[in-house]
């Protein structure tokens, strides 16, 4: 009797959790008070105030409540949305690795606050703050599949901060609603939050997910009910004017310069739901510099794009396509281009303006237009670079989005040929997201255009995937045609008919150390049209991974590869050496390869993560090891290293080689205002030692004095190759 009791209760429990997860709400009460933002939830509203409470357990399990409590209070007024939050935990033993805007979520304690103000489950506004008070902000777009669709680069002003308890915190926000976009009118928003608790080894959500999905997925969320429907939120102009002074020196060219740069951003806000960006003169000298690569491929690597004025809404723009292989639109091209010799440089832009947001509930708009300079002496033509992009909302989480683009001069000069005088890209894309997010897919086929060269020309693909708890599968077609051509775009290359098919096992055992183990079988084979469609590439691989309830990872797979060198790729070195003897072409090379890799527990004052390749390559051996070390010296500095050692072995007369990246990084974070980072870059392939050393102080907000050091070397016979030093100022002034 005992038993069927038990039975009985855990089965009305179970019944009674999954239905306040299946219906989550909470109402957002008005008030007309003005909440003073210093931590201490004191104000009267706070005690009325509806809750966002009994979280459920993500990690280690995803079938409980949340073992530690975190409670969420909301308020607003005509302009702010207040948060009140309250943290509790077993200690006040906090894991903060900086004090800088921004931070990484993972492996440290913070919450974060998902808003979905369309209701589309598409895209969300997150804000985010740890024990220290710190904060961060971000764009979720794509519905939260993966991590491409979070973008940390967006800035917004608001308020926040945390008093520290006894085993607990409590955080006030205040977010005023130009933050956000949303209909006016709109009377409820879809809403989630997730929290990181180190001190249990716990991650909670306030509404459930499954293990088997991200926990920033757009696809589970609950509701948050305002009790008046929310009025014309229209975001004051907004002024971001720059100076920049900078020191300059090319020792190749034996060349100096100095001068003085201004330009600067304007922001408008069009309705409840659009924005408008433009840009004079922009100067991206502050940005951080990119992570260099070991390139032992054939094809060029894409680098994420990290320059303000894109980030805004950047899906509806760059995620059309196939994201590796057939993206027509990549932002990056943008103020970069090719010298006399090949080499890419930046080209500058002279100014553009950027429209993109939501007309209605159900479609979106995004307009681009960017005008670069000329540069004669080494033969760039100034270009107008536009992009027209609209998205419609089909189904629960599902749109048909198209585009076109234009890359066009409208000048006349010796050194640019007929053909490359404008490119021109149309395409239609159908995103597949099903309520649930257990099915996503894509559709797509776009088509180029050249002078005097509009037969054929066609992109297209499709992927279909299904991913539940215990299997997952998808399947992925590219076809390129070899004379699409995309100036704009990120092709790694043309002609091919592509197939990658993934199929995943997991398992969640009932283990106190092991919390999931899976099994992948991964063939991805390519064809070429234009050879009669002959296979030239496959890889085959097959890996296990196990993730244990501590947080390390650890894995080990094996890849089968065959590679036919075609006549296009007769000047290919896999060690990128200038004078090295290019491998034989019109041959296919088979070869196999083992690896493994290791991951620690990220909350950890010294983390690692480690892996290692060793197998065949091509016609000769490859040994590659990887290292990425981090030490936290809590919260005022992180220092970091990033080894990575590729031992190339040939046959002669083909070169061998033993190439270096080695990347130490130090970050001081004096204040939640004063910031001090300094990246040293040496890789022998480049054939450069980069310094990159970089103060920030954030005077006011999203207000920055920058003083930015660039050193760069040749390595092979050391000496100096180009060096710079720059001194920003930056200044947002609503009007």
């Amino acid at each position: 009797m005992t038993k069927l009791s038990c039975a009985l209760a855990l089965f009305f429990c179970s019944l009674f959790v999954f239905s306040q997860t299946a219906n989550k709400s909470f109402v957002v009460k008005y008030t007309d008070d003005i909440a003073k933002v210093d931590g201490i939830l004191d104000e009267a509203f706070w005690e009325t105030a509806e809750s966002a409470k009994d979280f459920q357990q993500y990690f280690p399990s995803d079938s409980i409540l949340a073992t530690q409590p975190t409670d969420i209070k909301m308020v607003y007024n005509a302009t702010t949305l207040y948060i009140g939050i309250t943290i509790e935990s077993v200690g006040n033993d906090w894991v903060i690795p900086t004090l800088q805007r921004d931070f990484r979520a993972g492996g440290n304690d913070n919450i974060s606050l998902l808003f979905d103000t369309f209701n589309d489950g598409t895209n969300a506004f997150l804000f985010g703050i740890n024990p220290y008070g710190v904060r961060r902000e971000a764009l979720i777009s794509g519905g939260g599949q993966d991590t491409r669709g979070f973008t940390t680069s967006w800035d917004v002003k608001w308020k926040g901060e945390v008093v520290r308890g006894e085993n607990s915190y409590t955080a006030e926000l205040a977010i005023p609603l130009t933050s956000f976009k949303f209909r006016e009118g709109e009377t409820k928003w879809r809403f989630q939050s997730y929290r990181f608790d180190q001190q249990t080894n716990e991650q909670s959500v306030w509404y459930n997910i499954p293990q088997n999905q991200l926990i920033f997925s757009l696809a589970f969320m609950g509701d948050m009910v305002f009790e008046k429907p929310l009025g014309r939120s229209r975001t004051p102009l907004a002024l971001i004017p720059y100076v920049n002074a900078i020191t300059e020196r090319d020792f190749e060219i034996d060349e100096g310069n100095t001068n003085v740069k201004v330009g600067g951003d304007a922001k408008v806000a069009i309705g409840n739901g659009m924005n408008l960006d433009i840009t004079v003169n922009p100067d991206f000298s502050n940005v951080e510099v990119d992570d260099i690569v070991t390139n032992l491929t054939r094809f060029e690597i894409g680098l994420p794009e990290k320059r303000q004025f894109f980030i805004d809404n950047s899906d509806l723009f760059g995620s059309f396509g196939g994201g590796r292989d057939a993206n027509p639109f990549f932002s990056r091209r943008i103020g970069i281009a090719n010298d006399t010799t090949g080499n890419s440089i930046e080209n500058r832009i002279l100014g553009g303006v950027r429209l993109s947001g939501k007309l209605t509930n159900d479609w979106r708009l995004g307009f681009l237009s960017i005008q670069t300079d000329e540069d004669l002496d080494n033969e760039i033509a100034s270009n107008n670079n536009t992009m027209l992009a609209i998205q419609k909302k089909v189904f629960a989480r599902s749109n048909i989005g198209a585009f076109f683009i234009n890359r066009e001069t409208f000048k006349e000069y010796d050194f640019l040929a007929p053909e490359d005088k404008f490119n021109r890209v149309i395409g239609i894309d159908y995103n597949l997201a099903s309520a649930d997010n257990v099915w996503q897919g894509k559709a797509y086929l776009h088509k180029s255009f050249q002078p005097d060269d509009s037969n054929g020309n066609l992109s297209g693909g499709a992927f279909l995937g299904r991913s539940t708890r215990f299997f997952n599968i998808f399947t992925d077609w590219v076809y390129i045609d070899d004379d699409f051509q995309s100036d704009l775009g990120f092709i790694r290359r043309t002609d091919i008919v592509k197939s990658a098919t993934q199929v995943e096992t997991v398992f969640w055992p009932k283990s106190e150390h092991i919390n999931n183990y899976s099994f992948a079988l991964f063939p991805i084979v390519i064809w070429r049209p234009e050879l009669d469609y002959q296979k030239t590439d496959h890889d085959i691989r097959l890996s296990g991974q196990v993730e244990m309830q501590n947080q390390t990872q650890f894995s080990v797979g094996f890849t089968n590869t065959f590679t036919f060198l075609t006549a296009e790729d007769d000047n290919f070195v896999p060690s990128r050496q200038e004078n090295g003897i290019p491998l034989p072409n019109l041959q296919g090379y088979h070869y196999n390869s083992l690896n493994f890799a290791y991951q620690s527990n990220r909350a950890q004052v010294f983390s690692y993560q480690l892996e290692s390749t060793i197998g065949r390559f091509f016609n000769g051996d490859l040994l590659s090891m990887q290292a990425e070390l981090a030490l936290r010296l809590q919260p005022k500095a992180l220092i970091s290293l990033q080894l990575n050692y590729d031992k190339i072995s040939l046959p002669d007369p083909y070169p061998s080689a033993d190439l270096w990246l080695i990347s130490p990084k130090i970050q001081l974070t004096f204040s939640k205002s004063l910031f001090w980072s300094t990246l040293i870059q040496y890789s022998n392939q480049r054939d450069n030692l980069g310094i990159n050393s970089r103060v920030q102080w954030r005077f006011a907000p999203l207000s920055d004095l920058f003083i930015v050091y660039n050193d760069n070397y040749f390595v092979n016979q050391f000496s100096p190759r180009f060096r710079s030093i720059n001194l920003k100022l930056t200044y947002w002034l609503n009007i």
